[in-house]
């Protein structure tokens, strides 16, 4: 998908090699501005602790260095190991895979703490995933902080890449009406039902005046990108509501916003019914 926009991808380049790289794209050799170089658990381990200083030195150049990590959860990793019958590469005769994806996780933990994006794949498909990457990289119409609005439910385990989580469980659960209980927080009759509910309103005016105050601190503070999680029990009605709500208020105020509805997104199908 990168290479459809623009990008020079390579796959899993030697860490060392990478300043040397950059270096001849920089002479001018390769008609190149956009490159993506992707780096796991098969580089080679003494190259790997050198990517943070990698890192720092083509930041304190005038390249614009960006690092965006991708994780799972364990279940996750050994399930789609187990699906696609690929061989782990830190796999052996006496390291199983869950052992294999522990030791790779830590021979990455000084790359994924540079990240300024870092997602869970575990609740994605490859469909999600790329257009997770259209709307936060590709699109990204400026360098100012690209802001994403996700829902969940709590149910399913708070996303660990949240930078911020509110708890929406609180509030009235449309849930529990026999007529709203098949409707979601995209459709009419849970938005009317919820947008009159005193607790709602107060939240949600909370909510905008925290991040009124806050998101330009972040910003200032060289924050590239930031995800707000907003939970309620099963991810369907009231988080999906405050989301879409909080979507509009900033839509004049961010200029890289998105949402994602977590829960629905697992869906086959969503029905709105507007």
């Amino acid at each position: 998908m990168l290479e459809d926009h623009g990008y020079y991808c390579i796959d899993n380049l030697p860490a060392s090699l990478l300043p040397a790289f950059i270096k001849r794209i920089s002479s001018g050799d390769l008609d190149v501005s956009r490159i993506a170089v992707s780096i796991d658990a098969r580089n080679i381990p003494d190259d790997l602790r050198k990517v943070p200083a990698i890192v720092h030195e083509l930041r304190s150049s005038e390249l614009d260095a960006e690092v965006v990590y991708l994780d799972a959860s364990d279940a996750t990793l050994i399930r789609r190991f187990s699906a696609s019958r690929r061989r782990h590469p830190l796999t052996t005769e006496t390291i199983g895979l869950r052992e294999a994806i522990n030791r790779e996780r830590e021979l990455l933990e000084p790359i994924a703490v540079l990240a300024g994006l870092s997602t869970d794949t575990s609740h994605m498909s490859v469909h999600q995933l790329r257009e997770l990457i259209r709307a936060r990289l590709i699109n990204r119409t400026s360098s100012s902080l690209s802001v994403m609005f996700e829902s969940f439910g709590f149910k399913n385990g708070v996303p660990v890449d949240a930078d911020i989580v509110f708890d929406a469980r609180c509030l009235p659960n449309p849930y529990w009406d026999a007529e709203l209980k098949p409707f979601t927080g995209l459709d009419k009759p849970v938005k009317d039902f919820l947008s009159v509910q005193p607790e709602v309103i107060s939240m949600l005016d909370d909510i905008k005046r925290f991040l009124q105050r806050w998101l330009p601190q972040y910003e200032a503070s060289n924050r590239s990108y930031m995800t707000i999680a907003i939970g309620c029990t099963g991810g369907q009605h009231r988080s999906v509501f405050l989301c879409e709500q909080l979507q509009q208020a900033f839509a004049d105020k961010i200029i890289n916003l998105q949402v994602m509805h977590r829960e629905l997104s697992n869906k086959e199908t969503v029905t709105h019914h507007d």
